[in-house]
């Protein structure tokens, strides 16, 4: 599987931008598998975002989006996308996507995914 993702750049405070991230796969997606966003800034180490059951399309989103960012899937199309608004200096950072495949395993450890796209960058200024 091969993730790319896009839609990163620059936005002021209180902005909006919407990633997109794009599986390709000779197979197919799983209903079980997870796909997630994390980010992540020099010297710190991934941070979990967002992350979507490709299935059901079950959703679950770290404290400091939750309310902001919206994450969704389109099965027809393998493509995942993070909607973010109200955008935060805070949120600044290279966002990646990745791919879950095994059941059971926590959603949020960036450790647990097994494919992982490019990062687009993301900067928010005051």
């Amino acid at each position: 599987v091969q993730l790319q993702a896009s839609g990163g750049g620059l936005v002021q405070a209180g902005g909006s931008l919407k990633l997109s991230c794009i599986a390709s796969t000779s197979g197919r997606i799983f209903s079980s598998w997870i796909m997630g966003w994390f980010r992540q800034v020099p010297g710190k180490e991934r941070e979990f975002v967002a992350a979507i059951r490709w299935g059901p399309g079950t959703t679950y989103y770290s404290d400091s989006v939750k309310g902001r960012f919206t994450i969704s899937k389109d099965n027809g199309y393998n493509t995942m996308s993070l909607t973010m608004n109200s955008l935060k200096p805070e949120d600044t950072g290279d966002y990646y996507c990745g791919i879950l495949r095994q059941t059971g395993m926590g959603w949020t450890t960036s450790r647990n995914y097994d494919y992982w796209g490019q990062g687009t960058q993301v900067t928010v200024s005051s």
